[in-house]
């Protein structure tokens, strides 16, 4: 299968996961398009100010994976700055979240597995 960005899911939440501000979504396949053990691969651009909220992963794992921008990522407590070419992996329980406290836009890839 192949789309354009035009054909993929444009979605805005806010206060996404209790967050701040806006987080932008690009699906690039929607959850009923993937047939693996994943429920979400997405470009996701948040501007300064804007926050993905704390929250775990039980059954399940996401990656980040930062193209553009600079972020905060915070993994069960602690804080790291993230940057492009920067990959994080969060499951079993743990938490995270990730915030951009640039001016530039932070843009990063997200994907989410399922464990079997």
């Amino acid at each position: 299968m192949i789309k354009t960005p035009e054909q993929m899911t444009h979605e805005i939440k806010a206060q996404m996961r209790g967050g701040t501000g806006e987080v932008e979504i690009l699906h690039l396949f929607d959850r009923e398009e993937l047939t693996g053990k994943s429920r979400l691969v997405a470009k996701l651009t948040m501007q300064q100010g804007c926050s993905i909220g704390f929250h775990e992963h039980g059954k399940e794992e996401e990656i980040y994976y930062i193209l553009e921008g600079e972020g905060v990522f915070t993994e069960n407590g602690q804080e790291t700055i993230v940057f492009p070419g920067t990959a994080t992996l969060t499951g079993n329980g743990s938490g995270h979240s990730i915030r951009n406290d640039q001016e530039q836009p932070l843009v990063l890839m997200a994907i989410v597995l399922l464990f079997a």
